[in-house]
């Protein structure tokens, strides 16, 4: 399995998310596509990484005009095109499990089981939406995966930024990527079935990370990133008895980070968060009303 790797500015995470590739999942190659990262720590680490696996700046070398996550997908799609399976996640994720041989010939027997299934989500679910996916997730035995109920939502029943995929399933539709998750969702619901949530996940988020290096926030957003002490909280790898305990839970228990899985700061409030305005409607409005005037003003 190919594993591409989207970065920005995020150097210690980006290092974080290599190592785990590397520690859980050693048949795995690696890409990273970087959307030309000016923080020098950042440029550090892909000068590391690029020693032993290939990165790439899209913007610089790619025909693809979109730019930014979407267009650098687009780019790992093309780059990935003669892979059987690839797996696309972001800096600021981790692959938390070992992941053998066999688990990754029994991804490729979902897709070859389904001909209409494109995508796979490959993280745990969040414990913030507990309630949601109780109550519209549903294991489906034959495709070992869940799968959500038609609700009404832009995004996320039939597309996800975080997927594995089969690329020439993509390309045989001549897939582009476009510019935003909702229309990602409208795309792939013209083409594909419904996207599928791994029963037994291998990555996760990585909780109360702040945002990327070098961006200028608003004064909302750092006292969000202050009040919910942000910062790096990477995820110990699960022991055997934890991976084994997940694959033989009862399928309706669903694969919950919290459940799971444990974090280096142990002391990190329940459920895990992975946006600081997450939570706070007044930071949010501060937030928006300190951006319209940055706009206005320049």
């Amino acid at each position: 399995m190919l594993f591409c790797i989207f970065s920005f500015n995020r150097g210690q995470y980006l290092q974080s998310c290599v190592d785990s590739i590397e520690r859980c999942v050693p048949s795995a190659r690696i890409a990273v596509f970087d959307d030309n990262s000016y923080d020098e720590q950042t440029r550090e680490v892909l000068a590391s990484i690029g020693e032993r696996h290939t990165v790439i700046q899209p913007g610089k070398v790619s025909s693809h005009k979109l730019g930014g996550l979407y267009g650098n997908m687009q780019s790992a799609l093309e780059y990935a095109a003669q892979e059987d399976l690839v797996c696309f996640i972001q800096d600021d994720m981790q692959v938390v499990r070992a992941v053998s041989d066999q688990d990754i010939a029994a991804i490729a027997q979902v897709f070859d089981a389904d001909a209409s299934l494109a995508f796979l989500q490959p993280c745990f679910l969040k414990g913030c939406n507990r309630k949601r996916d109780q109550a519209t997730l549903t294991y489906d035995a034959s495709r070992i995966a869940y799968f959500r109920k038609e609700i009404s939502q832009s995004a996320g029943l039939y597309f996800s930024a975080v997927l594995i995929t089969r690329p020439s399933r993509l390309l045989a539709k001549d897939w582009v990527f476009a510019r935003s998750e909702p229309d990602n969702d409208r795309l792939a619901r013209e083409h594909f079935g419904r996207i599928g949530h791994l029963a037994v996940p291998i990555a996760m988020w990585l909780p109360e990370v702040p945002t990327y290096r070098g961006k200028r926030k608003t004064f909302a957003l750092k006292l969000a990133e202050k009040r919910r002490g942000c910062g790096f909280f990477p995820f110990l790898t699960m022991t055997p008895d934890e991976l084994s305990a997940l694959r033989n839970r009862p399928m309706e228990v669903l694969p919950v980070a919290e459940d799971f899985l444990r974090c280096t700061n142990d002391r990190l409030p329940k459920p895990w968060m992975y946006y600081p305005l997450q939570g706070s409607r007044f930071l949010k409005k501060l937030n928006v009303v300190e951006l319209f005037f940055r706009r206005l003003f320049g």
